[in-house]
């Protein structure tokens, strides 16, 4: 079975493309030539196929011969300084992949992954595949973008196209330092002393999930998933406070003694978006993330525990894993 990735190079993707070639797939790697391909293996049974998935004609030339095609690139970041590079990749990049998977006579099933802000806020409640984004205002560009990729997803596979949809939640773990692994660089900030405080008040509220636990969600929504179904790959519901607090519990250390109100974090922000327009250097912190950090996004992963036999560690000891693995990288010291 010839499988093709896309966002190979990225924090989920470049994990996936490990499993896969450890499971005994062959697999395509849809790669930018500019990309750093050191988390990719070099294996007999991975090929590389250059392209974007802006660019249509090679989206067509990597799904061309492929059984499988996981649609996992996307532009995962809470501020840019051009959002209209949201619309381009999260939602022009799915509209090829479609495309191509028509064109295609071999694709069995396309994996898409979407993401728990597709769904929005669960403010007050635990949310599931259920849940309708109110699109009543969009804390970031990209939410707003996942949520349109979303619909034409959707409508996608209510016309016959084998698609299986995919949330996962807020991912951490041992892997790419990108944006959007959040949880590993806000540990390396709260064991620098960058981050001194807790974030916020303690009442934000996110699904935790284990990348490596996603990935297997992939691959078996891959093998067990049903088209036109979608699956939510979330995990332990938990406040940053309480992450904070969990990682003194396991280094030992103390827990941090106050708080930062939203409003100075924001500030921060707004400095830390000036200084990015003039380094070009992404900030961690910006004013989208403090709109994210005023609302709760809390879900329910039972129905893919159910059907696709989804499996997510605790929190306690993905954030344990994690901990150690950013120790021996001596990224933080305990």
């Amino acid at each position: 079975m010839k499988v093709l990735v896309t966002g190979a190079t990225g924090f989920l993707g470049g994990k996936l493309c490990v499993a896969l070639l450890d499971q005994g797939y062959d697999v395509r790697a849809l790669v930018r030539r500019t990309s750093d391909l050191s988390s990719l293996p070099s294996r007999p049974s991975l090929d590389l196929a250059y392209g974007d998935v802006t660019d249509y004609r090679s989206v067509l030339d990597a799904v061309s011969g492929c059984d499988v095609v996981f649609h996992v690139a996307a532009l995962v970041e809470p501020w840019l300084p051009d959002p209209s590079r949201f619309i381009s990749v999260n939602i022009g990049g799915l509209e090829n992949v479609l495309r191509a998977v028509r064109e295609s006579e071999n694709v069995q099933k396309l994996v898409y992954t979407s993401s728990f802000f597709a769904l929005g806020p669960t403010d007050g409640c635990v949310g599931d595949e259920s849940q309708v984004h109110h699109e009543k205002f969009f804390c970031t560009e990209y939410e707003k973008s996942k949520l349109m990729a979303d619909k034409i997803a959707r409508r996608a596979a209510s016309d016959g196209l084998p698609l299986v949809l995919l949330y996962p939640g807020v991912i951490y773990g041992p892997g790419n330092l990108t944006a959007g692994n959040v949880v590993a660089n806000l540990m390396i900030e709260r064991f620098s002393w960058r981050l001194p405080g807790y974030v916020g008040s303690g009442n934000d509220k996110y699904s935790f999930c284990h990348v490596d636990d996603v990935v297997q969600g992939h691959i078996s929504a891959m093998l067990k998933g049903r088209p036109g179904e979608r699956y939510l790959l979330t995990g332990e519901n938990a406040s940053f406070m309480l992450l904070f607090d969990m990682a003194a519990l396991i280094t030992g250390t103390s827990k941090p003694k106050f708080n930062i109100p939203l409003w100075a974090i924001e500030a921060y922000g707004w400095v830390s978006i000036s200084i990015a327009r003039i380094t070009g250097k992404l900030p961690l912190i910006s004013p989208p993330t403090v709109e994210v950090l005023r609302h709760q996004w809390a879900y329910s992963c039972e129905k893919a525990k159910a059907e696709i036999d989804y499996r997510p560690r605790s929190l306690r000891e993905g954030v344990e894993e994690l901990l150690s693995w950013l120790k021996s990288l001596g990224k933080i010291k305990y």
